[in-house]
């Protein structure tokens, strides 16, 4: 039976987890709360608990010949990451895993100026956000390395789906960014970045990088418009950069300083992915139906 272990076992996780129970898998899952491990093991989970940020509570992870999914965030500040040293070095050499990978960040490469980016672009981050993520990745490759534990990195964008849309943000009227100042994003549906996750595991070699977008990139603009559009609410204000940059958030700006689309080509012809949701319009209407039906 195939064992599989997930670091961070949020929204993602359990999508991940879900596709590998259709396939018999046996799941574990690291918390640090008894109300997440109760939640956990209610979903067939068995959950481990451990403290990322505390590197004695992590000796007893069961690892040895697992698929690991690391999808925990580094801390919010700093350049590094803490948790991901603290998980490398709990690994003990008698229990490695199979195979590790990790959800990483498109932000790793900077801002773009719109250019296509595939994984030969050297890596150029540009906020500490994206330093941290890029130090998690040279952090788990050079163990990986060490250990001869195969790693695979997945450099994704923004993440929608149910419960990930700014459908609030727009009923309270926030402004965007004017369309012709508005610069390149990506995106990926969380369904469709599970079954990367565990095509990753399947097909993934020793070393690899794989951009995941649906290949479809467009302006925050855009996509703020479009869930407007589907949801029936009025499309926000458009204001121009000079206005955002003291009306806006320093989260949502530092996304809007850089540009780039992202090319999925690899992911789809190495890893042979078949996207559920190849564009934002498809991905959109089964959101709402979904919710049309959960009411």
């Amino acid at each position: 039976m195939t064992k599989v272990f997930i670091v961070g076992c949020g929204d993602i996780g359990q999508r991940v987890a879900k596709l590998w129970q259709q396939r018999g898998a046996e799941i574990y899952a690291l918390v640090r709360t008894e109300v997440a491990a109760q939640r956990l093991e209610h979903m067939g989970i068995t959950a481990c608990r451990g403290d990322l940020d505390r590197f004695e509570t992590l000796k007893e992870m069961p690892l040895a010949e697992a698929i690991v999914y690391y999808l925990a965030p580094p801390l919010d500040s700093g350049i590094s990451d803490p948790r991901m040293m603290h998980f490398c070095q709990a690994v003990s050499p008698s229990s490695l895993p199979q195979k590790v990978v990790y959800i990483s960040t498109s932000g790793v490469y900077g801002d773009c100026d719109g250019a296509w980016v595939d994984e030969s672009v050297p890596p150029a981050p540009q906020t500490d956000r994206a330093r941290r993520r890029l130090a998690a990745e040279g952090t788990l490759s050079l163990w990986g390395v060490k250990n001869s534990v195969p790693v695979v990195i997945l450099r994704v964008p923004g993440i929608y789906g149910p419960a990930r849309l700014p459908v609030e943000r727009l009923r309270q009227g926030l402004p965007v960014l004017r369309e012709d100042e508005s610069p390149w994003t990506n995106r990926i549906h969380a369904d469709d970045l599970a079954q990367v996750c565990v095509a990753a595991a399947d097909k993934g070699r020793r070393g690899d990088i794989f951009n995941v977008s649906d290949g479809q990139p467009g302006t925050m603009t855009d996509y703020f418009n479009a869930v407007a559009d589907c949801y029936g609410l009025p499309r926000p204000l458009q204001i121009p950069l000079a206005e955002a940059r003291s009306t806006l958030s320093p989260a949502l700006l530092s996304y809007l300083s850089e540009s780039r689309r992202i090319d999925n080509r690899r992911m789809l012809e190495l890893l042979g992915v078949e996207l559920r949701y190849p564009d934002l319009r498809s991905g959109l209407d089964a959101i709402l139906k979904q919710d049309r039906v959960d009411r």
